[in-house]
């Protein structure tokens, strides 16, 4: 059964694309709840001044040349928890939608597990979604969920934290496709011997920025995650190495 150590070094990852206007006060909640954790944004390539805010907010800045993703973006803050030799991560989108205050709770799940989830659909808050995504969101979880071994109900969500066998993991593979840093990287997981958990969170609106779902992308959310999921199905299934030695 998977355990963190009595002193944990964690590192919070906000990947951050175009997200000037939300993430100072996003960084500024999270140093409030939990000043103990290092904090690092990764500039996806952003033509605003995402950049700037995070420097000025003090906090180490990563930034790529163009914009990958989230899962390109995550995969880079995964290399740099892992070089840092971090006891564990967690991400926390830029936008303000996850509570910091809930950070904590996240990271209290991987006391006995490789991964945790914070789910928006487990009997918390009143974060609803209708029509395609619903039945996408319940069908995933289902599948994922036998896979798992255990009762999950939001797998597509992003925050979520991982020890150090998941950081492991993921720099092996963590792809940058639609819904890959979510459904693939979790099912990748899973198979590769990670144990998952959920703990309830409460989702809040986005605070500042333009969503991004539409309509006409929420129509076309339920194939494009099955399809996610068979890819992820199909890939090979990795196996980590005995030594964690960086040399």
């Amino acid at each position: 059964m998977a355990s963190m150590p009595a002193t944990t070094r964690t590192l919070v990852i906000i990947p951050a694309w175009n997200e000037e206007a939300a993430l100072p006060e996003t960084i500024r909640e999270i140093m409030v709840s939990v000043p103990d954790c290092d904090v690092l944004v990764v500039d996806d390539g952003s033509t605003d001044g995402t950049r700037q805010s995070a420097l000025a907010a003090q906090v180490d800045v990563l930034t790529l040349p163009f914009n990958l993703g989230v899962g390109g973006a995550m995969r880079a803050g995964f290399k740099y928890a892992y070089w840092g030799d971090y006891d564990a991560v967690i991400q926390v989108d830029a936008d303000g939608q996850h509570d910091p205050k809930d950070i904590r709770r996240v990271l209290a799940g991987l006391e006995h597990s490789d991964i945790s989830i914070g789910a928006r659909f487990a009997d918390r808050g009143s974060y609803e979604v209708r029509g395609p995504r619903k039945w996408a969101m319940q069908f995933l979880a289902g599948v994922i969920s036998r896979l798992a071994g255990t009762k999950l109900t939001d797998v597509t969500s992003g925050f979520r934290a991982g020890n150090r066998k998941a950081i492991r993991q993921y720099l092996d593979h963590y792809p940058a496709e639609y819904l890959g840093d979510t459904i693939d990287s979790l099912v990748v997981a899973i198979r590769s011997g990670c144990s998952v958990t959920q703990v309830p969170v409460e989702m809040r609106p986005r605070q500042a920025g333009v969503p991004s779902h539409n309509p006409f992308k929420s129509t076309i959310y339920l194939a494009r995650s099955g399809l996610a999921l068979l890819l992820a199905l199909t890939r090979k299934r990795t196996s980590l190495p005995i030594s964690e030695s960086k040399a």
